[in-house]
C-alpha cells in the first residue's frame, strides 16, 4: 500500500529550479552588507580615535558645570570611565566586531541561498560584538547612545526571525 501524502526526502522544485528570494529576505540582507561595511569601518576607526575621544571627554567634563541636567547624565563619570575601558581594549574590542562582521556577512550571504545555517552565523555575528562589549567595557556600556547600537540588531534579529520561514536548506 503506498501512501501518497508521505513527505519526499528530497525537496522536489518546479522544473529543477530553485524557489526565489523573497522580497523581505532581500531586503533584510542588503542592509545587513550595508551595515556591515559601516560595521568594518566603525571598527577601525574606533580603534583609531579611541584616545582621542577620551581625551575630548576628560575635556568635556570640566565643562558640564554649565550643561543641562541630560548632558550631566550622558557625559558623566560612568560615560568617562566606559571610554577609558574602550580606549584601554580597543585591540579585542576591533577583532571581535571584525570577526561579527564576518560572520554577519557570510550569514547574509548563506541566507540569500536560502539556508538556515545562514541565519545562525548571522546571529553569532550579531551577538559577538556586544558579548565582547560586555567583557571588555561592562554593563554601562547600555547607557546613553550606545543604546542605539543595540537597538538596530534587535530590530534585525526580530525582522530575520519573521522571515526565516523561508530558509529551507
Amino acid at each position: 500500500m503506498n501512501d501518497t501524502n508521505s513527505t519526499p526526502d528530497v525537496l522536489e522544485f518546479a522544473q529543477g529550479q530553485k524557489p526565489a528570494l523573497p522580497s523581505g529576505l532581500n531586503i533584510l540582507t542588503i542592509l545587513t552588507f550595508i551595515g556591515c561595511g559601516l560595521g568594518f569601518i566603525g571598527a577601525f576607526w574606533t580603534y583609531f580615535n579611541a584616545e582621542k575621544s577620551y581625551k575630548d571627554l576628560v575635556d568635556a567634563q570640566s565643562k558640564l558645570t554649565e550643561a543641562p541636567a541630560w548632558a550631566k547624565n550622558m557625559m558623566g563619570p560612568d560615560m568617562l570611565e566606559l571610554s577609558r575601558k574602550s580606549m584601554e581594549n580597543k585591540t579585542p574590542i576591533m577583532l571581535l566586531t571584525i570577526v561579527g562582521v564576518l560572520l554577519c556577512l557570510y550569514g547574509a550571504l548563506e541566507m540569500r541561498k536560502l539556508k538556515k545555517q545562514g541565519f545562525i552565523l548571522w546571529l553569532v555575528g550579531e551577538l559577538l560584538p556586544v558579548v565582547g562589549g560586555i567583557l571588555f567595557i561592562g554593563a554601562g556600556m547600555f547607557k546613553g547612545f550606545a543604546l542605539i547600537g543595540i537597538a538596530f540588531p534587535v530590530i534585525f534579529m526580530i525582522l530575520y526571525l519573521m522571515q526565516k520561514k523561508h530558509l529551507i536548506y
